[in-house]
């Protein structure tokens, strides 16, 4: 499937699902990173999100040191982050600034496991090669 139309699968997807289940939360709801990337990039991808990259190009998915609209975003393993993160590119703002949509990445009301949307992220490689 071509990039931008996997990109607006991938936000329909997401928009669906985070409509659905507004004001309809429990406290059974809970995403972690990789299944709710997989959902709303279409990429399918398993394993720990820091094995996505190596997984990416074995599976000839395009991969590359500038985001676009649509692409995941992996993250390494660092500190508490143990099994590295995955998160969906929402936007490009600039070279250095990109939104991303994730899940369980914050607390929010007490717990993890919530999806945030736009959440702005910049890029501090002294390169700028994310």
């Amino acid at each position: 499937m071509p990039s931008p139309t996997r990109a607006l699968l991938g936000s329909l997807c997401a928009a669906a699902v985070l409509f659905s289940s507004a004001g309809a939360a429990s406290a059974a709801d809970s995403w972690q990173c990789v299944p709710f990337a997989r959902m709303i990039s279409g990429i399918q991808l398993f394993g720990d999100a820091w094995t996505w990259w190596g997984k990416a190009s074995s599976a000839n998915y395009p991969t590359g040191f500038r985001p676009t609209g649509g692409a995941v975003l992996v993250f390494k393993p660092q500190g508490a982050m143990r099994l590295g993160h995955v998160a969906v590119v929402s936007q490009v703002v600039t070279e250095r600034v990109i939104q991303v949509t994730h899940a369980n990445w914050s607390v929010i009301g007490g717990r993890r496991g919530q999806v945030e949307e736009n959440v702005t992220v910049v890029d501090v490689s002294p390169s700028g090669d994310w």
